[in-house]
């Protein structure tokens, strides 16, 4: 391993307690022209993306928050209810939240921090009732999700929920 003669003197000057004003100016300056600018995302993967899986088959589920990219938040998603053991994994819900809370980049496509899976007793077919539901809070997805899933008539209960 070759060390460059500027950075033994910055070092040694650092452990002598001298002044890097006496090391030569290219010595501890940053090298700009190796820093590479970060591209902005499409308006269309703004923010950061959640989403939830769902098998009805066998009730299992997946979820994966935090993603750059919508696609990768779903492909996640469905990942995780496939190794939960998930027969049948469907992507059920897709949400997303603001990176700054003035990042409205009019694409339509809603900031609903959180999403909800609600699961409740088996029904006619053998599956179970479910539903799933963004809102801009927990309480508020979680709510939507028990709503679609039939509520306590069919003994729905959260059993998951991300926001991100």
């Amino acid at each position: 391993m070759t060390i460059k003669r500027d950075m033994v003197t910055v070092l040694i000057a650092s452990v002598l307690g001298l002044p890097l004003a006496t090391v030569p100016l290219a010595t501890v300056a940053a090298d700009l022209s190796v820093i590479e600018e970060v591209p902005t995302p499409p308006e269309e993967q703004r923010g950061i993306w959640g989403a939830i899986a769902y098998s009805r088959a066998d009730t299992r589920h997946g979820f994966f928050w935090g993603a750059d990219k919508k696609e990768e938040a779903k492909d996640l998603a469905v990942r995780h209810c496939e190794n939960a053991g998930g027969k049948d994994c469907q992507l059920v819900t897709v949400f997303r939240n603001h990176r700054h809370w003035d990042d409205d980049d009019g694409t339509g496509f809603p900031y609903a921090h959180c999403g909800a899976l609600a699961v409740g007793e088996l029904g006619p077919n053998h599956t179970a009732f479910w539903g799933a539901a963004v809102g801009e809070t927990r309480k508020a997805a979680e709510e939507r999700a028990s709503a679609r899933c039939g509520g306590k008539a069919n003994e729905c209960e959260i059993r998951e929920w991300v926001c991100t």
